[in-house]
């Protein structure tokens, strides 16, 4: 075939096709109601708030990664059919674009965090919450992310993998790995869990003071969505926990031979759990839908 370099036989293990099929499963059920969320939101104008449009960009970065992720599981499922290996022509750039989309959508959370902080603790400070301010923290987030993988890229450090069927930079210890593991992993998740703790003692001490009862309201009332904003990022943290554990057993040389097709599976499951969990936590995006169904 065309797509196809240096390719050669591979015997592949009895449970590489039903993961692989697990994974396209998981995959479509991510992208399809993540494209549902985008439409109603684009559509309904009282979804035009900047909390549902920092909701829209979460939908938005779990369809691309799906959709990328998507690709890559279906030529993963085709040579494993095959039993053939080699570097197809979307690999390098299907590689470069996991590493955008896991760091773009851990990132659209800690966006999320930070709109929620500065309504609560600075509520009069109208610059940083104006819809203008967001989308513009929006763009710069995405242009951040499809900037800093283009190293790996242009130095050749994103390699097929024969064993899992796909293009990454290998897990060892070095300077690259380190460097992705803080710009897409460590960064955003350590500065949401900072602002939330941030936050919990700031209402802590509202209760304890003498303020207006509606302001103390409000507080709480953000608190709860900063929760589920926390929640949703803790799922993808705690399920993609063997990603982390490889890293770590790399530097070691003592992670499995299919590290990335194990990691990957987890992965996927994790944003099929982030799509249910996002669909029940957005109060507008459900009485959305169900206004549309007319229930």
């Amino acid at each position: 075939m065309s797509y196809w370099n240096n390719s050669s036989s591979l015997i592949a293990e009895p449970w590489f096709i039903p993961f692989d099929v697990f994974m396209i499963v998981c995959l479509v059920f991510v992208i399809l109601p993540n494209l549902i969320f985008l439409f109603i939101i684009l559509l309904d104008r009282t979804c035009h708030t900047v909390p549902m449009i920092l909701t829209a960009n979460s939908c938005l970065a779990q369809v691309v990664l799906g959709s990328d992720l998507l690709i890559i599981s279906g030529f993963t499922l085709y040579s494993d059919l095959k039993q053939i290996r080699g570097h197809y022509f979307l690999c390098t750039f299907a590689g470069y674009l996991t590493y955008v989309t896991c760091a773009v959508l851990n990132y659209s959370f800690l966006l999320q965090a930070f709109y929620r902080y500065v309504t609560v603790v600075y509520p009069t400070r109208v610059f940083w919450q104006r819809k203008r301010n967001q989308l513009l923290f929006v763009g710069v987030t995405w242009a951040y992310t499809l900037l800093f993988p283009l190293i790996f890229v242009f130095t050749g450090q994103i390699v097929y993998n024969a064993d899992n069927q796909i293009c990454q930079v290998p897990l060892k210890l070095s300077v690259s790995i380190i460097f992705v593991a803080l710009s897409a992993y460590v960064i955003p998740i350590v500065m949401t869990v900072v602002i939330y703790w941030k936050l919990v003692h700031y209402v802590h001490e509202m209760n304890q003071l003498t303020t207006s009862v509606n302001r103390i309201t409000r507080a709480q009332r953000e608190l709860k969505m900063f929760r589920r904003t926390v929640t949703l990022l803790m799922i993808l943290f705690v399920i993609d926990f063997p990603y982390a554990l490889f890293i770590l057993m790399s530097f070691f040389n003592r992670a499995p031979q299919c590290h990335f097709r194990i990691a990957y599976v987890f992965i996927d499951t994790a944003l099929a759990c982030v799509t249910v969990a996002l669909f029940q936590f957005t109060d507008p995006l459900k009485q959305s839908i169900k206004k549309h169904l007319h229930l």
